[in-house]
């Protein structure tokens, strides 16, 4: 690679060159080693949408980034990649080009692959997977047969979010502001049977361990414990009126009880099914309920409507009647489906008793005695007035004597309660991996034998619409079992959230014969996991629930399956637009705008360059479709080479911040290799320097030793516990500069140059590795530069000679000194003293003090 160090840096030249050496060395392919330690890295891996977007190339870098650092720390490795290949996306596209969903998405993996090798990413491309391959997804086929038999699987008609435009349920994860997350379409609720997992049966251990992981974001714990949601409260019965049983209703606020003054019931309550059988109007509303979304977060927000079922139940403390009501924020999916409205003391609960002129019972008061807000319901812990007995005692007292009065009575029990629900996992859609079940005659769902997976989903379909083509295919709905019986095949596919939830457990086991073998102890749990804060919830929660089922089927060891998450920022850019007539914003993409920036890179103005007329500068956002504001990677690498991009998305903002998008400083990026290309190449065609002499060097030679062997002490630091390679790259930069005015005109100057070139081609080539891979070689190696380790700082580099004291008169600074490393005191204070600059300010005056912080500072005190 010596000879690719040419006069000029030719990004286009080179880096094919280093890919294709690390190709035919097979450079990144490792295998378990029990002697050396390993290292996991993995980002979340892509759905093949075509094209790789600026979130992926700042995702994979970062993943990049250390796992390159940790091999040169000697670690066995694995830093694979897959697709997540299962979707609607695929499915849409296929309806809408005409193209099975199988063919698009195996075109655009090879594409997006051939973009991921030209980023020179260090992936073991011997355990790529596809999700929607059968020998893939065969085993999580037959993994859900091992759930059902443990009673983690049940089928079950419940009320779902149906998006009426992908055709096929949602989980309430999601349900994003009541609208579809793909889709973007208000969410209908239907009553559907469905296949589920029993996630809750996991709940508290998912909620405990989060306690115990410390190399988490508390952000994404926070969410985590916020939507599993576990609160202690009472199972209370209230005895219908007219002797046909109890409504039972959970409550966190036992507190609240003596301010209960209605009954409220989910549309699909048994008791409002009831009573709309005889009144059209109930029906009629009940109806209308259907059209709206299951989220908590959209009824939380909307009208709160209800209407009277005219029944009532008795109040089990004062035996007063209570009208039960049905009312559109009741999900039947929560708890039992009705709730104890306490208007006084619940804003949802508050609103409502407004709009119909029920009772406002108010029996808690703010400790302090305060007033109450006019016009709001008061929801904070307090003391209990207005209850009889009850008066005077705060919340946890409260609590205790009525949950003790209503148990003596058998009217309530005191129960533990989750906000999870459990893992919906059936879609009707076709490009998804088949549920594994069968229907008899009897209609009950029996899981496929083993011996009969995987059940391959057909991908040689046509179809239009939405609808599953699956419902109308004979050959794949009817079947036949090894006795001969007839049967009948589930048409419902699994949420791709199912493959997502164990692909890195695969990773470690490729071509194993079952879903896992030995070698995934070795590896898992995964070192670090990178990906965005999006997937806190959805993914990531599933995922550890499927981690701990495969624990306790035997197939896994650990307890979690990510010890570090660092979940990256979104990279934002600035909007292009005009408003069209329709009174929308029609948005263009940057490619097509000709930009004015000012002398600080800012976007001051903008025209089209197609007519040459202005657009406006919008908001910088989330690079997105919608906003039509995304850079696309491929022409910046075939503009700037792979090596500018990586630099630019490490060097822009800490991993954990939004980038903002700036094309002068990448711009700005690609001078500076261009400078250390040109800085090295210099250097080395002076020859081969002599050796480093440490016990000759000059002062000066010593300084820049000193600054070379710190910026190797910090880079280390940024880059293996603080994650900011920006303030590394920076670093590395600044020494650049130092080692470019260097005067290298002797040999010991020419060996510490040497030094510190070395250094930071080092340091940089987890970051810039095609361009650090031929800078190497320049500087005389033939070891290639990943099988080169680390660089250690030389302790004794970093002894310093002198140090700078900073010298005060009166509390002000007046200059900064020089002084022996182990000057005394009346050292410091004479070289103080002698100080041009401080003689000024304390000349004809004085001096009534000296005050001598060890290496820091010297406090001159005068008299004014």
């Amino acid at each position: 690679m010596q000879t690719l160090l040419t006069e000029r840096y030719e990004p286009a030249a080179i880096e094919p060159a280093v890919q294709e050496f690390w190709s035919q060395n097979e450079v990144f392919k490792v295998t378990e080693d029990p002697d050396r330690e390993k290292f996991y890295c993995l980002c979340m891996f892509p759905y093949p949408s075509g094209r790789l977007h600026m979130g992926h190339v700042r995702n994979y870098t970062i993943g990049d980034v250390i796992s390159r650092y940790q091999r040169m720390l000697g670690k066995n490795v694995m830093q694979p990649m897959g697709w997540d290949a299962f979707g609607l996306p695929a499915e849409n596209a296929a309806i809408e080009n005409k193209i099975p969903p199988a063919e698009w998405t195996r075109s655009n993996i090879e594409y997006m692959r051939a973009q991921l090798e030209r980023l020179g990413f260090a992936y073991d491309w011997d355990r790529e997977l596809a999700t929607c391959e059968p020998d893939y997804y065969r085993w999580e086929q037959w993994f859900f047969a091992r759930l059902f038999e443990k009673g983690l699987v049940y089928r079950d008609t419940a009320v779902v979010n149906w998006d009426p435009i992908e055709q096929t349920v949602l989980a309430n994860e999601q349900v994003i502001d009541g609208c579809g997350w793909r889709s973007g379409a208000p969410v209908e609720r239907r009553e559907l049977p469905q296949w589920y997992l029993r996630i809750t049966a996991y709940a508290d251990e998912l909620l405990e361990e989060l306690d115990r992981m410390d190399h988490w974001p508390e952000a994404v714990k926070t969410m985590q414990r916020n939507w599993i949601g576990r609160s202690e409260g009472l199972s209370i019965k209230f005895s219908l009126a007219n002797g046909a049983g109890d409504l039972e209703v959970f409550t966190t606020r036992p507190d609240t009880l003596m301010g209960a003054t209605y009954m409220a019931v989910a549309p699909e309550h048994p008791l409002a099914r009831e009573a709309a059988a005889s009144n059209p109007e109930l029906q009629g509303f009940i109806d209308s309920c259907r059209s709206q979304s299951t989220s908590e977060a959209v009824l939380e927000k909307m009208e709160k409507r209800g209407m009277a079922l005219g029944l009532d139940v008795t109040h089990p403390l004062t035996g007063d009647p209570m009208p039960v009501w049905v009312a559109n924020f009741v999900l039947m999916g929560y708890g039992t489906g009705a709730v104890m409205s306490v208007p006084a003391h619940d804003q949802r609960d508050y609103e409502f008793a407004e709009t119909y002129g029920l009772p406002i019972r108010q029996v808690v008061a703010p400790v302090d005695g305060s007033e109450i807000a006019a016009g709001e319901a008061f929801t904070d812990y307090g003391l209990v007035i207005n209850s009889g007995e009850f008066d005077g005692l705060e919340f946890k007292a409260a609590f205790d004597a009525i949950a003790a009065r209503l148990e003596s009575e058998s009217k309530a029990e005191r129960r533990v309660q989750y906000r999870l629900r459990d893992w919906l996992v059936s879609r009707q859609r076709y490009w998804g991996c088949p549920i594994p079940v069968v229907y008899g005659e009897d209609g009950q769902p029996v899981p496929e034998a083993d011996e009969r997976l995987p059940v391959v989903l057909p991908e040689d379909i046509e179809w239009e619409g939405v609808v599953s083509p699956l419902r109308d295919m004979p050959e794949f709905l009817n079947t036949t079992l090894s006795d001969g019986s007839k049967v009948r095949r589930e048409t419902d596919t699994f949420d791709t959230f199912f493959e997502s939830s164990w692909y890195f457990s695969r990773f470690a086991c490729p071509g194993a014969d079952g879903m896992v073998d030995e070698r995934v102890d070795y590896w898992m749990p995964v070192d670090i996991y990178i990906g965005g804060i999006e997937h806190a919830v959805l993914h990531l929660l599933y995922a550890r629930f499927f981690h701990k089922a495969m624990r306790d089927a035997g197939l896994v060891k650990s307890d979690e399956p990510f010890s570090r998450m660092l979940t990256q920022g979104m990279v934002c850019k600035e909007t292009y637009f005009r408003d069209a007539e329709n009174g929308r914003k029609q948005y263009f993409n940057p490619s097509d705008v000709e930009v004015e920036t000012d002398d600080k890179g800012r976007a001051i103005s903008a025209r089209l360059s197609a007519d040459g007329q202005p657009v406006e500068i919008g908001a910088v956002e989330k690079m997105s479709k919608s906003k039509n504001n995304g850079v696309d990677p491929q022409t910046l690498i075939d503009r700037y080479g792979a090596d500018t991009v990586r630099l630019y998305t490490m060097f822009a903002a800490p991993p954990d911040q939004s980038l903002e998008w700036s094309d002068s400083a990448v711009e700005g990026a690609f001078r500076f290799l261009k400078s250390l290309w040109r800085l090295t190449r210099e250097h080395a065609a002076g020859g081969t320097p002599p050796a480093l002499e440490v016990g000759s060097l000059s002062g000066e030679l010593k300084t820049v030793r000193r600054h070379i062997h710190e910026t190797i002490d910090k880079v280390s630091d940024d880059i293996s516990r603080r994650y900011k390679f920006n303030t590394a790259i920076a670093a590395v930069m600044e020494l650049v500069n130092h080692l470019n005015r260097l005067d290298a005109s002797d040999g010991q100057a020419l060996a510490v140059k040497q030094e510190g070139l070395e250094a930071v081609v080092l340091l940089l080539s987890p970051i810039v590795p095609h361009a650090c891979a031929v800078l190497w070689a320049g500087l005389g190696h033939e070891d290639p530069v990943t099988d080169v380790s680390w660089p250690r700082v030389d302790d004794s580099a970093l002894v310093r000679d002198e140090i700078e004291l900073v010298v005060q008169v009166n509390g002000r600074k007046r200059a900064v000194i020089s002084v022996a490393a182990d000057a005394d005191k009346p050292d410091c204070e004479a070289a103080a003293l002698a100080d041009a600059n401080v003689k000024r300010f304390t000349a004809g005056k004085t001096v009534r003090k000296i005050i001598v912080v060890p290496k820091k500072l010297v406090n001159i005190v005068v008299a004014e």
